[in-house]
């Protein structure tokens, strides 16, 4: 199954700009309608709803979770990358190539 990252191991930003809190606050609501919908999910497998309609929520919270995932590349593309390319900082370019590979 996919990895999971623990918080303890996180990376901190090492950029020197920060993300736009209207960004982040739109992110973390997103997250939090997903979160949402998967526990209507869950509801739904604990009262043996249909299993065909169990997936059809389950792929629209995949679809959801994708979308999100995009927007959070666009971000930092138009943010964070551009910030490495203009600084020549190759490990940033490096370590967003390996997220990319890991999402994608």
């Amino acid at each position: 199954m996919s990895e999971k990252i623990e918080l303890e191991e996180k990376k901190e930003h090492k950029h020197s700009h920060h993300h736009d809190p209207k960004e982040k606050k739109r992110q973390l609501n997103r997250i939090s309608r997903i979160i949402g919908h998967l526990e209507y999910v869950k509801r739904m497998i604990e009262e043996d709803v249909d299993c065909a309609e169990v997936l059809i929520q389950i792929s629209a919270s995949k679809s959801a979770l994708n979308g999100l995932g995009k927007e959070i590349i666009n971000e930092h593309v138009t943010h964070c990358i551009t910030h490495a390319v203009e600084n020549n900082d190759t490990e940033a370019l490096k370590e967003f190539q390996t997220a990319i590979e890991k999402f994608l």
